[in-house]
């Protein structure tokens, strides 16, 4: 397995189990997983460098998360996508981080301003460097950035998992068909963020994650 890279937590963990969880499930936001792939756990545990134990139950606290699927053959695969679903996870998501964002408007300060604009400058360059790992990482930090401000808790780990459910199908489109084309609804955000106007704040929103999810086609959500 040396599809995926993992990155090593910038926290300390308390134990293996801990460390191996956060690392496999970073690897899925980050697009190192895509849909259809199988995920072996003596695989993982070679290459993350522990015994297969905490594999499993990383993989086990995941599938219960709907980030991966366990199949009738026990097989353990990044799940694949429908239209359906697809759809029902773009209304949830807008839901969810309308709130999220309304929610953390209050705990803008100037350096909080400040760090989501050095984030958004990160974005756009990725943008127009075509760099895809560069893009998903730094969107990512965006919007979590901005989400933890509200000091959330239940919100917030409902947005991860929606985002651990579509980032593996985000990723395969921006292999297929690159990044240069997405939209970037960021500088409106910060321009409502920065004006504290809720309304326009959960529009930037809504138009980013319809805009993003929404134009994924039903070509799209075939495997290659």
């Amino acid at each position: 397995m040396r599809d995926a890279e993992f990155t090593e937590p910038q926290e300390e963990f308390r134990t293996t189990q801990e460390r191996v969880y956060y690392q496999v499930r970073d690897a899925i936001l980050r697009g190192q997983f895509l849909p259809g792939k199988a995920i072996t756990i003596r695989g993982l545990a070679a290459e993350l460098d522990c015994s297969p134990m905490p594999v499993r139950e990383a993989l086990r606290r995941l599938t219960s998360e709907r980030a991966l699927e366990l199949s009738d053959t026990r097989r353990v695969t990044v799940p694949s996508m429908t239209r359906e679903k697809l759809d029902e996870i773009c209304a949830a998501r807008v839901a969810l981080e309308c709130q999220a964002a309304a929610q953390a408007l209050p705990f803008v300060d100037e350096d909080a301003l400040k760090r989501l604009t050095a984030l958004d400058d990160r974005v756009t360059a990725s943008l127009a460097k075509k760099d895809i790992q560069e893009y998903v990482a730094a969107n990512l930090e965006f919007h979590f950035t901005l989400y933890r401000l509200g000091h959330p808790h239940i919100i917030l780990s409902l947005i991860e998992s929606l985002w651990l459910q579509t980032a593996p199908l985000q990723h395969l489109v921006f292999q297929r068909f690159g990044v240069q084309e997405l939209p970037d609804r960021h500088q409106d955000l910060i321009a409502a963020i920065a004006k504290k106007d809720e309304q326009l704040v959960r529009t930037a929103i809504r138009q980013d994650i319809e805009e993003g999810l929404g134009s994924i086609s039903a070509e799209e959500l075939l495997p290659s």
